[in-house]
């Protein structure tokens, strides 16, 4: 009994000592570890506290968005209240700007188009109008600046075919956005996207032109042909091609838009005449062209797509001096694909991911 006793005894001696001394597992042969400690305790508190603070402020704005609609409320209202006139200086190299009007549907065109571009090395002077929010966050969260909603967004959550009043839509805005950008006086190149750069366009622009355009018609010209506006078909009008077009900031330019605005308004889409913006441009150059410096590109190196893909004995002959490949004369965005892809100008599958500015989208 007296053995238990004591035994009891020591244990709540032991006790007791353990629980006076603050630091029981520490060496007391080290007086100074707890002063250690404590500084070493503050340094680190300091320091996760800089962490956390350096974290908030700098996490927001490199978060993009959560998918095409998502993102924060402050990237999606910088955006949308982004506007032409801050984006064209933005994108601009030495006051030239390659402009496309895109809708979400398109974003497989967008991308191969600006691979060719980019291959090139003219990718920082484009400019994306977004022809629906979708498109304008998309691209901005990938590539910040880049892209620009002018209100109001037309219904482009499908791709509308050509002829269709979807299509006459979103075109018949194309004249008013170029006009914007001349009249903040900057050389402007149009493009649509189902085209793809071979060479270097811009040795092809020189000179004091006001209109640079492409014919749209697939009999084969002489190598030395005119430079002149062709002369009207059988409609009474030419067959000039909208889908590429160059213009410097001149009075001619600015009026030739202003009157292929006009041209529009007087000739709007309807079930019977289920016009594009096409006609309108070309009636626009033939009633202005006393008064503007117009130019025809060489047919050469900007082929339409009835003659570069339907007569190859022509490719092969002119073979190293094309420069712009337009596909259309085909209607169908699979068609489309197929076609560039039978070609070898389908880029996306293999080379988005390094060579496009938005990656594989």
């Amino acid at each position: 009994m007296k053995n238990v006793m004591s035994s009891i005894h020591q244990r709540q001696q032991q006790q007791q000592h353990l629980l006076s001394d603050p630091n029981p597992i520490s060496p007391r042969s080290s007086p100074n570890w707890g002063r250690s400690a404590a500084v070493f305790g503050r340094t680190w508190l300091v320091a996760l506290l800089t962490l956390v603070v350096v974290l908030g402020v700098v996490l927001p704005d490199l978060r993009a968005p959560d998918g095409i609609f998502g993102g924060s409320k402050v990237a999606v209202s910088k955006w949308r209240d982004y506007t032409l006139e801050e984006a064209v200086p933005f994108v601009a190299k030495n006051g030239t700007l390659i402009v496309c009007a895109v809708s979400q549907p398109y974003f497989p065109f967008l991308n191969n188009w600006l691979i060719s571009i980019s291959r090139l090395k003219h990718q920082d002077k484009v400019l994306v109008i977004a022809e629906d929010y979708a498109t304008l966050f998309a691209v901005n969260s990938r590539w910040p600046g880049h892209a620009v909603l002018v209100p109001p967004a037309p219904d482009t959550q499908v791709a509308h075919k050509f002829g269709s009043q979807g299509f006459f839509n979103f075109t018949s805005r194309r004249p008013s956005h170029l006009l914007y950008i001349l009249e903040l006086e900057y050389s402007v190149m149009y493009n649509d996207v189902d085209m793809v750069w071979m060479a270097d366009p811009f040795p092809y622009l020189q000179g004091d032109h006001d209109v640079y355009f492409t014919d749209d018609m697939t009999a084969v010209k002489p190598l030395n042909h005119s430079h002149d506006l062709p002369p009207p078909g059988k409609k009474g009008r030419t067959y000039i091609c909208s889908c590429m077009i160059f213009m410097h900031p001149t009075d001619g330019a600015k009026l030739v838009m202003k009157k292929w605005i006009e041209e529009l308004q007087a000739q709007p889409w309807s079930n019977v005449k289920k016009s594009n913006d096409q006609p309108a441009f070309n009636w626009a150059l033939n009633r202005t062209s006393a008064q503007v410096d117009l130019y025809l590109l060489p047919q050469v190196a900007f082929p339409t797509g009835g003659l570069y893909f339907k007569n190859q004995t022509w490719v092969q002959e002119t073979k190293g001096l094309h420069v712009i490949i337009h596909n259309n004369y085909i209607t169908g965005f699979e068609k489309k694909i197929k076609r560039f892809r039978d070609f070898g100008l389908w880029f996306v599958d293999d080379y988005a991911v390094l060579e496009s500015p938005l990656g594989r989208i």
